[in-house]
C-alpha cells in the first residue's frame, strides 16, 4: 500500500437560501492566486441562480426583520465565534486568494472577526442613535424609527477577499435587512467559506446568500430585480457602475454608490453603513391613550 494520498479537493459551490446549490448552468471557472496559480474552480451563477437567491432572501426577511435586536445580536457573534474557531483556515484561504505574507493575512482574518463583534454589539443600540422622540405642540407623541429597507443586493469589494466582504454585509444584516451577495469575481474563495459559517451557525437560512461568477454578467440582473430594494456598489467596477444606477432607479431602489477609490477596509468603521440601508418610519400616538 502506497504512502502517499491524494488530498480530497474542496468543492466551492453558491450559497442560497441556507444551502449550497451548484449552479443551474452548470457552469464554473478557474481561480488562480495572483501569480496565476490554479487553485479551485468557483461555480458560475447564472439569471436564474441570481432570481432563486433573491426569492431566498424576501422570504427570510419577515422572520429576520422581526427578530429582536438583540436576538439578532446574539446571531452576529455567534458568527464571530465560529469565525474565531476557523481562523486558521481563513488565514490560509486569505493568504492564497491576496497573495499576501501569512503575518498580513492573519491582521485581516483577525480584524474581520473584530468587526462581526463590532456589528454585533450595533444591534440594539441603532434604533437609540438614529431613533427620535420628536418635539410636537399638541396633545400627542411623536416618534421616529428606523426600519430596514428589505433585500439589499451587496457587490463585495474585488481586492479584500474577506475583510471588506464582512464590512459590507455585517452591517446589512445587523440592522435587519437580508441580501444578495455576488463574491469578488477574482477572489471568491473566502466567501464561500465564509457562507459555510454561516450555514452552520445561528444565522437563518436566506438571510445571506452568496453567489460567485463574473460580475459583469450577474449585477445587471441583481441592479434591475423588481423585488430587490436596495443595491450596494462597494465592489462594482468603474466601467458598470452609471448603468447598475439607472437600472436601480427604474425599480426605485436605494443606491449606496461605490467610492471612488478602494476604501481602507482595516480602518475603524463608523455607522454610515448601518445607517444607509434603514428607512425612517414616523409614528404619531395621542397621548392619554
Amino acid at each position: 500500500m502506497s504512502d502517499t494520498r491524494l488530498a480530497v479537493a474542496k468543492t466551492y459551490k453558491l450559497f442560497v437560501g441556507g444551502a449550497f446549490p451548484r449552479s443551474e448552468s452548470g457552469r464554473s471557472y478557474p481561480v488562480t492566486d495572483r501569480k496565476g496559480r490554479f487553485l479551485a474552480n468557483a461555480a458560475q451563477a447564472s439569471r436564474k441562480d441570481v432570481r432563486e437567491a433573491v426569492a431566498a432572501a424576501r422570504k427570510a426577511f419577515a422572520p429576520w426583520s422581526g427578530a429582536t435586536a438583540h436576538n439578532r445580536g446574539q446571531v452576529l457573534y455567534r458568527v464571530a465565534e465560529m469565525l474565531e474557531a476557523r481562523r486558521e483556515e481563513f488565514v490560509a484561504e486569505v493568504t492564497a486568494a491576496e497573495g499576501i505574507p501569512a503575518k498580513r493575512a492573519q491582521v485581516a482574518v483577525d480584524a474581520a472577526i473584530d468587526r462581526w463583534v463590532w456589528y454585533a454589539g450595533w444591534t440594539d443600540k441603532v434604533a437609540t442613535v438614529l431613533g427620535a422622540a420628536n418635539p410636537v405642540s399638541g396633545p400627542y407623541f411623536c416618534f421616529s424609527v428606523p426600519e430596514p429597507t428589505g433585500v439589499v443586493g451587496v457587490l463585495a469589494p474585488q481586492s479584500s477577499a474577506l475583510l471588506g466582504l464582512v464590512s459590507v454585509v455585517a452591517p446589512v444584516i445587523a440592522t435587519g435587512n437580508t441580501c444578495v451577495v455576488l463574491a469578488s469575481e477574482e477572489r471568491p474563495l473566502p466567501a464561500i467559506t465564509l457562507a459555510e459559517v454561516l450555514a452552520t451557525s445561528d444565522v437563518p437560512g436566506g438571510v445571506v446568500n452568496v453567489l460567485t461568477g463574473r460580475t459583469a454578467e450577474l449585477a445587471p440582473w441583481l441592479a434591475s430585480h423588481s423585488d430587490v430594494n436596495a443595491l450596494d456598489l462597494a465592489g462594482a467596477p468603474g466601467e458598470l457602475r452609471a448603468d447598475l444606477e439607472r437600472s436601480a432607479a427604474d425599480t426605485v431602489k436605494r443606491v449606496l454608490r461605490a467610492p471612488v477609490t478602494e476604501p481602507d477596509w482595516a480602518r475603524q468603521p463608523d455607522i454610515s453603513r448601518l445607517r444607509a440601508f434603514l428607512e425612517t418610519k414616523t409614528v404619531w400616538h395621542p397621548t392619554g391613550i
